[in-house]
């Protein structure tokens, strides 16, 4: 199927008004989820395991993220809709989401004990996978500026920021494997997820 085939009548449109749109506006309304987090702390809304709560809902925002980063490459091959100027901005709030995500594990769960943290992610699965995971994140948070596109090259940077892919992998399947009751939400973030990079295969 050639590209274009399939794209959304109102791309263009849509098109027009989101080149209007600054890439900071991305990262002030990512800030949003975050400052919900802590008016919810503070107004008790958090339910009776707040640590936990908190814990899920920045993994959750920071995988939400991954996804709206993957998929801005399909839909702008599929449906002709061009979000690429905020690419760099959605990936940089899931690394910063799920930073927040392992510091609320480290500190709020694990009282900074790192002897047992290690131990911890050395025994469970579902850790090591996430920690891979982040450790996948963190080159790309640090090249995830023009400077880093100048000094690799373009090639060199697009190659590294591949790493992105096993980074969303191993972020779905840590979420899968930690919930217990199996409910449909994680094995949907892994659908999508695995979805979109076999559209980014497709041609």
């Amino acid at each position: 199927m050639a590209t274009g085939t399939l794209h959304l009548p109102f791309a263009p449109a849509l098109n027009g008004a989101l080149r209007r749109v600054p890439p900071w506006a991305v990262y002030l309304a990512g800030a949003l989820p975050l400052a919900w987090i802590v008016w919810l702390l503070f107004d008790n809304g958090l339910g009776v395991d707040p640590v936990k709560e908190i814990e899920h809902r920045l993994g959750k925002i920071g995988l939400q993220f991954i996804v709206a980063g993957l998929a801005v490459t399909p839909l702008r091959r599929w449906g002709g809709l061009n979000l690429m100027r905020f690419r760099r901005a959605l990936g940089v709030l899931a690394f910063c989401y799920v930073t927040l995500h392992l510091a609320a594990w480290l500190v709020l769960d694990m009282a900074l004990l790192w002897g047992q943290a290690l131990g911890d992610i050395v025994k469970r699965p579902y850790l090591t996978l996430g920690m891979a995971g982040f450790a996948a994140l963190v080159p790309l948070a640090a090249t995830s500026n023009d400077w880093a596109v100048r000094r690799l090259g373009g090639a060199r940077w697009l190659r590294l920021h591949r790493l992105v892919y096993p980074a969303a992998v191993l972020g779905g399947v840590h979420y899968l494997w930690l919930v217990k009751a199996w409910p449909p939400e994680p094995f949907l973030y892994l659908g999508a997820i695995l979805g979109l990079l076999a559209l980014r295969l497709w041609r």
